[in-house]
């Protein structure tokens, strides 16, 4: 549906590259009003804002850190105050260190934590009051298939996102009441920013034991959020849909 997204406002952390941008680009070229988030890269978020505006749609680049619940307020209101109120969530804001798990530390494990796990919460915590009395909400968290199955050198990364899965069905069980949708995506190794902290040997191991036989497009998983925010999906919630090439298949 070309306007699926018209009249709504939806906010995509970490949208200035990656998985983020795509989204971005994706529920913009639909109709939908964009906050694109970032931290530091402001050049890389106002190409993603021009970008929209030149097809024809809108948005605004908003500055924030999700660690911080300070900077997710004041990007949640500059949101606002661009577009109205806030009906979607895409959370994409991430971190990823690789290291063996007797070298993480203290710093690493509570930075990864406290972007992936405690960002989420911050960014959630920001708009479940509006959503709850406006009795509408759709939210999309990124997870990773990291947090399905093991993953010796990611040990707080996979902690981190597991936990971002148990929080969006602890938050879907709970507000479902309120016409609030949550459920997360767990992609598998991706071809954006992120995925280049592996080797090339490591990234070709993934892509071997990978039954499609490659990584995955920022494209395609912005496809699948698109899904999880529309009607098409109008009857999920809680759900993690994993797309990963079939690298990670859970029991039907």
């Amino acid at each position: 549906m070309a306007n699926e997204f018209a009249g709504k406002t939806i906010l995509v952390t970490g949208g200035s590259r990656g998985i983020g941008r795509a989204a971005a680009l994706r529920l913009a070229s639909e109709g939908a009003r964009v906050g694109v988030n970032y931290v530091t890269r402001r050049d890389k978020a106002d190409d993603v804002v021009r970008e929209i505006a030149a097809a024809g749609g809108a948005a605004v680049a908003v500055q924030g850190d999700v660690t911080s619940p300070e900077q997710v307020q004041r990007m949640v209101q500059e949101t606002r105050a661009a577009f109205g109120p806030i009906d979607m969530l895409v959370h994409s804001a991430g971190l990823s260190i690789l290291e063996p798990p007797e070298k993480v530390t203290w710093e690493t494990w509570r930075q990864v934590m406290s972007v992936n796990l405690d960002g989420t919460f911050h960014v959630i915590h920001a708009l479940q009051d509006e959503m709850i009395a406006r009795k509408f909400g759709r939210i999309v968290l990124l997870s990773s298939i990291a947090a399905l199955r093991e993953r010796k050198n990611q040990v707080h990364y996979s902690a981190a996102k597991a936990g971002v899965i148990a929080m969006a069905r602890c938050l879907a069980e709970a507000w479902a009441e309120h016409n609030i949708r949550i459920n997360t995506i767990c992609p598998g190794l991706i071809a954006t920013d992120m995925g280049k902290l592996m080797s090339p040997e490591a990234t070709q191991y993934v892509i071997a034991n990978t039954p499609m036989r490659r990584l995955g497009t920022p494209e395609e998983i912005a496809a699948a959020i698109r899904f999880l925010l529309s009607d098409e999906s109008s009857f999920m919630t809680g759900q993690s849909l994993v797309v990963s090439g079939g690298r990670v298949m859970l029991p039907g």
